[in-house]
């Protein structure tokens, strides 16, 4: 007999065939099996679209009586868009339900669980949770935390260089990293970029795919000044969309000119580090970004490292040494003076992909707590405010 951990690997499998087509709902796998078979299959296949029970129940209609259906998430107790899956599961003869996590969302966590309980059904939960707490990241990062979910993604030399002190940076790194970037991109919603970075390089920042279109993610550019010259690529927004975040007394004529090439300018507070990030990814959340993926230069990357605010790192290493006093490193601003005021990371994982090395890795939860001395400073700042106010 096939175990639960197998099914379940195959529910997962198949949830992740919707990563980034689902924002801002999670993507949910689902597996109908009866005698050892599968016979029915589903996906949440869009926000606002039937649920992954939904179709698998239909998949399987007259092969329901008795069966175990798998399920990566919590199936929800009550509408929304779509009908509420526990009343399908209820109505369908399904005996026992096998789920490998419970809904972050903490208006609905344990609520379909103990209803399908109550009725009768047999429910069994944390099978591969880890797994599915993983392919779901986005997800439960914006119930915890109600804003996006934030990557920072940099490509590096050997020696931790990411461009040359022109600012040269075409190419660091091979094609097959290259394809992988652009396949990230076609999962987020926003991608955030420095008015530096679309200076020196006058990027497209669109979704590049072999064969396909993908999805063009939000661009966001940085630029508290408003230097975006009108002819720079990303002010064309016949393929995506672009927003200019500046600060609240901006210049009206500059302003007026990006909204007339139909361009959204936003207005963020300031504080002494610049552009107020914080308020920014409230900002961001508020109008639909769940995930945000950070491409920026040497500065752009350290202010968001300062602020505490990346949930994501995707590092890829060269094999290329650049050398110099003057090349940029992937993290810049102001210095630390100890080491132990490093922010610390769990590293997830490393692979290789081509001739380069990426390596994934997460904040580690001791540190992400407190922080840097510029996180600190940064709340000490928003306290004398306050208390001043």
């Amino acid at each position: 007999m096939k175990s639960d951990q197998h099914f379940m690997r195959l529910a997962l499998e198949l949830a992740g065939t919707a990563s980034g087509k689902t924002n801002p709902d999670p993507v949910v796998g689902a597996l109908i099996v009866k005698d050892g078979q599968v016979v029915g299959a589903g996906v949440h296949r869009k926000a606002g679209e039937p649920y992954a029970e939904v179709h698998a129940i239909q998949m399987a209609e007259g092969y329901t009586e008795g069966a175990t259906l798998y399920v990566t998430l919590e199936p929800s107790p009550q509408f929304g868009k779509t009908s509420p899956c526990v009343e399908l599961v209820l109505n369908s003869g399904i005996a026992r339900v096998v789920v490998a996590m419970q809904d972050p969302n903490p208006k609905m966590a344990g609520r379909g669980i103990q209803l399908l309980r109550e009725n009768g059904i047999e429910v069994d939960v944390g099978v591969l949770e880890k797994e599915a707490e993983l392919l779901n990241e986005r997800f439960v990062h914006n119930m915890s935390k109600r804003r996006p979910f934030i990557i920072s993604q940099v490509a590096m030399t050997l020696d931790g260089k990411i461009a040359t002190s022109t600012g040269h940076s075409k190419w660091v790194t091979c094609d097959e990293t290259q394809l992988v970037v652009h396949k990230l991109r076609n999962k987020v919603d926003a991608i955030l970029v420095g008015i530096n970075t679309v200076l020196a390089d006058d990027p497209l920042l669109t979704t590049r795919l072999p064969g396909e279109s993908g999805k063009n993610p939000i661009r966001v550019i940085l630029d508290s000044n408003l230097r975006l010259p009108a002819d720079a690529k990303v002010t064309d927004c016949s393929a995506a969309k672009t927003w200019v975040v500046t600060k609240e007394d901006a210049d009206p004529e500059r302003v007026h000119m990006l909204q007339q090439k139909g361009i959204e300018v936003l207005f963020v507070p300031v504080n002494r580090f610049g552009l107020d990030l914080h308020a920014l990814s409230d900002m961001l959340y508020q109008r639909g970004v769940t995930d945000l993926l950070v491409e920026g230069g040497s500065e752009v990357n350290g202010s968001f490292l300062r602020a505490n605010l990346i949930d994501k790192w995707m590092v890829y290493i060269a094999p290329k040494v650049l050398g110099g006093r003057q090349s940029l490193s992937p993290y810049g601003g102001l210095d630390l003076e100890f080491m132990d005021e490093a922010l610390r990371v769990k590293i997830h994982s490393v692979e290789q992909i081509g001739e380069d090395i990426c390596i994934t890795a997460y904040p580690n939860d001791d540190s992400s707590a407190s922080g840097s001395t510029y996180v600190i400073d940064y709340l000490n700042e928003e306290l004398t405010t306050l208390s001043s106010s």
